[in-house]
């Protein structure tokens, strides 16, 4: 897992060098043919990586998007194929039936279904009409790094493509110094706040909630530790009421919109006696997690998590855990 996270920055790197005519002519084809609808299939890291793409589309481009409950096809068979469709399924292998099956599903009926995949030649890509494979070289790690940053630098091309934003585009193409600063960001306080710890919250907001949520994903896969992730404004509606004295919390806060609410929520949780770790850039106060700013602000959420892997697979290790091979999980998860 250790090795699979530092070699993100270079995975980022090839991504960002391949399929240049692909994604410009994609964005073209976007621009000329708005989708009426745009729907988003995954699973577990994944989803939250699609969650991060479609914030993005939302917040950038203005459409709306909607994260699929695959049953509908699977199991309820429900009449879904609409003319004018974008459909998005992000996955590492490519291979669960609950993936694989919807985008059959919705190529047939002629949407225009992408593939954001590890695995160019799994089941996944051949049932899609255009594939963007990510370029992160063989992941064995159950608990996938490299290729989840891999899906959000692949969904944040789309994006770009489709608005054609220079400052936004041009950020994207200097990720990858920064993920290499980020991987090395000093995160050992959130190993020494963390190892004794049972539960915990997790919080962003915006595009930061998606990687709050795989925080916590990974803290439980790896660390065994009960880890729930709420977006700021949600926390206040009833998850707030179980915080006490000493109760840990991580606020994910980079730069954004959303920053001066997380960072106020972390002093009124400080004032309640809870025992906060702070992600925010190191010239916040009270920040005890640096987070590297990324080359655009909306791409902090990138080196974020780019820094949060290392600390984790160290806690996991410091909690007498072997990260790279939780219990009860494997590879590839076959579902519908």
């Amino acid at each position: 897992m250790l090795d699979e996270t530092r070699e993100a920055p270079a995975a980022v790197a090839r991504l960002l060098a391949s399929g240049l005519e692909e994604y410009r002519t994609f964005g073209d084809f976007l621009r000329l043919n708005p989708p009426t609808g745009i729907l988003t299939l995954a699973r577990g890291s994944s989803d939250h990586a699609a969650q991060h793409t479609g914030y993005l589309i939302m917040a950038r481009l203005g459409k709306l998007v909607t994260s699929l409950p695959m049953s509908l096809v699977t199991l309820y068979h429900a009449n879904l194929a609409r003319p004018g469709l974008l459909v998005m399924a992000f996955s590492q292998s490519g291979q669960s039936p609950d993936l694989v099956d919807p985008m059959r599903y919705f190529t047939k009926n002629g949407a225009t279904t992408v593939a954001l995949v590890n695995a160019a030649d799994s089941p996944l890509a051949r049932e899609a009409s255009r594939v963007f494979p990510l370029h992160a070289g063989e992941e064995r790690s159950v608990a996938a790094t490299k290729s989840f940053i891999g899906q959000l630098v692949a969904g944040a091309r789309i994006v770009a493509a489709w608005e054609q934003d220079p400052e936004f585009t041009e950020g994207l193409a200097q990720l990858p110094r920064a993920l290499e600063h980020a991987a090395s960001a000093d995160w050992t306080a959130g190993v020494q706040a963390l190892t004794p710890v049972d539960r915990l919250f997790i919080l962003g907001r915006g595009t930061g909630l998606a990687i709050a949520q795989e925080a916590a994903l990974k803290l439980k896969e790896t660390c065994g530790i009960q880890a729930e992730a709420f977006s700021g404004a949600e926390v206040r509606h009833g998850p707030m009421a179980i915080v006490e004295a000493g109760f840990p919390l991580l606020i994910f806060a980079p730069r954004g919109p959303a920053q001066a609410g997380l960072i106020a929520l972390a002093d009124d949780f400080r004032a309640k006696g809870a025992r906060v770790l702070l992600a925010a850039p190191p010239d916040t106060p009270g920040t005890m997690l640096p987070l590297v700013p990324a080359p655009h602000p909306e791409l902090d959420t990138v080196t974020a998590i780019q820094s949060f892997y290392p600390m984790v697979e160290a806690l996991s290790r410091a909690r007498g855990f072997d990260p790279d091979h939780p219990q009860h999980l494997s590879k590839v998860t076959r579902t519908r």
